[in-house]
């Protein structure tokens, strides 16, 4: 088995791949899109439970030695799921909802996640994902206000889903051995936990904001609006909220009422 290192390839060891199976759950009447297959490790055992599984692999030598092996309801597609029209692929799927599992890369692990929020926000009928990140990464996903670990990707994460922590993996679990640990964690769509008049400007706001996480929120919306202080103070004081304040703290109640002031008043435009 070759690793090619552009793709951050990790491949299960056999003890692991039965207990992010049995994980997932999967049933007879599941459609997976699995991304990452690699070897088929977890590919086999999904397939054995579920209906059907359209495996995504970005390693044409992988997804050709995948394909020639794969069981009848396994479809196994070329590509970097970042780039594939993930609405076709899910079409072929067959009857939504669909399901998500997948041993992600370390290096692409975030702009997955964000696909997939991004699918759910925009109306891609996904009923849950199973993925292998990296530890840092599911803290990041889980964590709230005030935490170190608070970001962009908890908060738009928990406009649109549900995050519970499945399992924790020791770099053992894995060839090649990485140097950090991994967790499976698992997300659970649905509709968005508060109320915006465009989503996407939500988005933006969020990104914006964060980008200086540990800034008062005057400076910080000044910044993002292209405003004076004085507006900002009053776009804050619109919201209910204190510009002495910092993102970090910020709930996505708090948040979603500040996109609201924003989208009653000029804002900059989506990016």
């Amino acid at each position: 088995m070759r690793v090619r290192r552009r793709f951050g390839q990790h491949f299960l060891e056999p003890p692991w791949r039965e207990k992010i199976v049995e994980a997932a759950a999967p049933a007879p009447s599941d459609a997976f899109l699995e991304i990452g297959p690699g070897t088929g490790a977890a590919t086999f055992p999904l397939a054995a439970r579920a209906g059907r599984v359209l495996a995504v692999e970005v390693d044409w030598d992988l997804a050709r030695a995948l394909a020639r092996r794969a069981p009848l309801n396994v479809e196994v597609v070329t590509g970097d799921f970042l780039a594939l029209d993930i609405g076709a692929l899910l079409e072929r799927l067959g009857s939504p909802p669909f399901r998500v599992f997948g041993n992600l890369p370390y290096s692409q692990s975030t702009p997955i996640l964000f696909r997939l929020l991004a699918l759910s926000r925009d109306g891609a009928l996904l009923r849950d994902a199973t993925l292998m990140v990296q530890k840092e990464v599911a803290d990041r996903l889980a964590a709230g206000p005030c935490s170190r670990d608070y970001g962009v990707l908890a908060v738009l994460t928990g406009m649109h889903a549900d995050v519970t922590s499945l399992l924790t993996l020791p770099p053992g679990a894995f060839r090649p051995v990485p140097k950090v640990r991994s967790a499976l964690v698992r997300l659970v769509f649905r509709p968005p936990a508060v109320t915006v008049a465009d989503p996407r400007a939500f988005e933006t706001l969020v990104r914006g904001l964060f980008a200086h996480r540990r800034k008062m929120l005057v400076n910080t919306v000044t910044a993002y609006a292209g405003i004076d202080r004085t507006r900002a103070s009053q776009v804050l004081a619109r919201a209910g909220l204190d510009g002495r304040r910092r993102p970090e703290t910020l709930h996505l109640t708090e948040l979603a009422r500040l996109a609201q002031v924003f989208a009653s008043t000029d804002r900059p435009p989506v990016l």
